[in-house]
């Protein structure tokens, strides 16, 4: 993070993070199909087995599915949150965050009861993106936060990868 233009000067964190892991993004739509969901769980258990740290959101869709496939690989993952962690956001991811800080982490660069925000999200993102060697979209939308992530990731000169769609579509 050090290497970002606006780091944060401190976060919050539950859990543990291994400082000499290789990381990488997984962030993408909220409403992404069953493939993608699919494809982001098996891309991620894929990573997450060769050591590589899964770092997303804990959104719904996309980022839950990444979470969830470094898991089931019995792999080390990261929760970047829009809110504090005394407020977990969503709410029906509250089992997937203890789950997460068993073996990996959640941060938050803010205060412990602090309410998700719609301004919270895109500085959220830059902390997901600075954090990593690269990023993985998956199914974002035009106007999505998934794509202020990558061109936040891009900005800060990391690689930015894409999973636009099925990747059995040959039109």
């Amino acid at each position: 993070l050090r290497e970002i233009p606006d780091p944060p000067p401190f976060f919050y964190m539950f859990g543990a993070l291994d400082p000499t892991a290789a990381h990488l993004a997984m962030v993408g739509s909220r409403n992404a199909t069953d493939y993608g969901l699919t494809t982001t769980r098996r891309l991620s258990w894929d990573l997450a087995s060769m050591g590589i740290t899964i770092v997303s959101g804990m959104a719904k869709g996309v980022d839950t599915a990444a979470h969830e496939g470094a898991l089931m690989a019995k792999g080390c993952t990261i929760a970047v949150l829009g809110s504090g962690l005394g407020r977990i956001y969503p709410a029906e991811n509250k089992d997937l965050f203890y789950r997460i800080v068993e073996t990996g982490a959640a941060i938050s660069e803010f205060s412990f009861h602090a309410e998700p925000a719609p301004h919270h999200f895109p500085m959220r993102n830059r902390i997901i993106s600075g954090l990593c060697l690269g990023t993985v979209i998956v199914e974002a939308t035009l106007r999505s936060g998934s794509l202020i992530t990558a061109r936040l990731a891009a900005e800060q000169n990391r690689e930015v990868f894409a999973v636009p769609g099925s990747i059995h579509s040959f039109k």
